[in-house]
C-alpha cells in the first residue's frame, strides 16, 4: 500500500460507468435501477453508461471483470458506480488488471459485496467510496434520503473535508421492489438514536480501511488482498458494518476475534461501526426485537475490542452501510475522529 491517490472527480455532463460486478439484479428489478439512472441524470447531471453484464444474470467472473477493466480504461468515463452488491465478487478479483487500473484511477462507488473491489483499489493505491449504489440509494422509493444525497454529491464532485452527522431519522425496513406501490412514497422512518462513543478521550486521524464485515471475513479466509504484515494497517481508521443477512452477534464477535488473533484489531486506533440493519424479509423483527439485535451486536463489538484492542476508540451506530440514510465513506481516504468534540470528518 502506497499513499492513496484521490482520482480526478467528474463534473456534471460527464459519463459514469454503471456496472454489476456482483449480482445483476437490474434484470430482475428494473424499477429501482431505472429510477437510480434517472436521478444520476436529472439530479447529478451525469450520463450513465451501462456495460454488457450490467443487466445480464449469470455472467462469468471474467466477463464482469472485463467490464470493470473496460470502464477504467475508457478515458471518456470519469467515475464508476455499482448497481448493487451480491455475494461472489471475490471471484472477479483475479481477472482485474491492476496495472491498467493503477494507470487510470477513477472514483468507484459501491458497498456490501463491493468491499472486494474497494479493498482491491486500496491495495492498488486508489481511494474508493463505500456507499451509494444505483438501486438501493439512488433508486430509493419516493426520493433519495437527504443525508445520502448530500453526502454522495460531496463525494462525487468536491474535494476536501466533509463532516458526517448523525441522522435525525432512519429506517432499515424494506418494501418489495416487485410491488409497484412501493415506489409511490418514501419509506417510513423512525427517530435517530445518535452515535454511541466508547473511549472517546482523544483525536485519531488516518486512512480508512474495512467495509462489510462478512465480506472481509471471506477475504481473510481466502487470504485475498490482505497484507502479510499487519503493521501496514498501523494508525488507520477501521470501519465495519453488517449486511441484510443479519449475522448473529456471536458471529460478529467471532469474526472480530479472528481479526484480533491475526493481529489486526490492535493496529487500528479507532473503529467506526455502522448502524446495524436489524430487519429483513426473512427476519421481520418488531421494534423490541430490532432494539435487542442492535444492542447484542454493540455488546459483541465492544467485547472483542476489549479483549484485543482495549485502547481503541469506538463509535457505534454510525450512519453508513446497510442503513437509510447512508453516508458515503472514503475507502483509503482520510478520516478524523474527534472524540472530545464527538465529531467525524472525512476527506472526499
Amino acid at each position: 500500500m502506497t499513499t492513496p491517490v484521490y482520482a480526478p472527480k467528474p463534473v456534471p455532463g460527464d459519463r459514469i460507468a454503471v456496472l454489476s460486478p456482483s449480482a445483476a439484479l437490474p434484470a430482475l428489478f428494473p424499477r429501482p435501477f431505472e429510477l437510480g439512472l434517472e436521478r444520476l441524470r436529472e439530479e447529478y447531471g451525469l450520463e450513465p453508461v451501462e456495460y454488457p453484464t450490467t443487466r445480464r444474470p449469470g455472467s462469468a467472473p471474467e466477463e464482469r471483470a472485463a467490464d470493470l477493466n473496460a470502464a477504467f480504461a475508457d478515458p471518456s468515463v470519469k467515475a464508476v458506480i455499482a448497481s448493487i452488491g451480491g455475494d461472489d465478487q471475490i471471484t472477479v478479483l483475479p481477472f482485474l488488471d491492476r496495472e491498467l487500473i493503477r494507470a487510470n484511477p477513477k472514483p468507484f462507488f459501491g458497498s456490501s459485496d463491493n468491499t472486494n473491489v474497494l479493498l482491491y483499489l486500496w491495495n492498488t493505491g486508489i481511494v474508493g467510496y463505500h456507499g451509494a449504489s444505483v438501486m438501493c440509494e439512488l433508486g430509493r422509493p419516493g426520493a433519495m434520503a437527504g443525508p445520502t444525497a448530500e453526502s454522495l454529491r460531496a463525494a462525487l464532485f468536491t474535494r476536501g473535508p466533509y463532516e458526517l452527522r448523525p441522522a435525525d431519522r432512519f429506517t432499515d425496513v424494506d418494501r418489495p421492489w416487485d410491488d409497484p406501490s412501493t415506489f409511490d412514497r418514501e419509506p417510513a422512518t423512525e427517530p435517530g438514536t445518535g452515535w454511541r462513543w466508547h473511549r472517546a478521550e482523544r483525536v485519531v486521524e488516518g486512512w480508512s480501511w474495512g467495509g462489510n464485515i462478512e465480506i472481509l471475513s471471506w477475504l481473510l479466509m481466502a487470504d485475498r488482498e490482505m497484507a502479510a504484515d499487519p503493521s501496514v494497517y498501523d494508525g488507520h481508521v477501521l470501519f465495519l458494518e453488517t449486511s441484510e443477512e443479519l449475522p448473529r452477534a456471536e458471529d460478529v464477535f467471532r469474526i472480530l476475534r479472528s481479526m484480533g488473533e491475526r493481529g489486526l484489531l490492535r493496529r487500528f486506533p479507532a473503529l467506526l461501526m455502522g448502524r446495524p440493519k436489524a430487519w429483513s424479509f426473512e427476519q421481520p423483527n418488531d421494534a423490541v426485537a430490532k432494539a435487542r439485535y442492535a444492542r447484542d451486536q454493540r455488546e459483541a463489538v465492544l467485547r472483542a475490542v476489549g479483549r484485543y484492542a482495549p485502547d481503541m476508540m469506538v463509535v457505534l451506530d454510525v450512519d453508513f452501510g446497510h442503513t437509510d440514510p447512508q453516508l458515503v465513506i472514503p475507502y483509503g481516504g482520510t478520516i478524523r475522529v474527534d472524540g472530545p468534540a464527538r465529531r467525524i470528518t472525512v476527506t472526499y
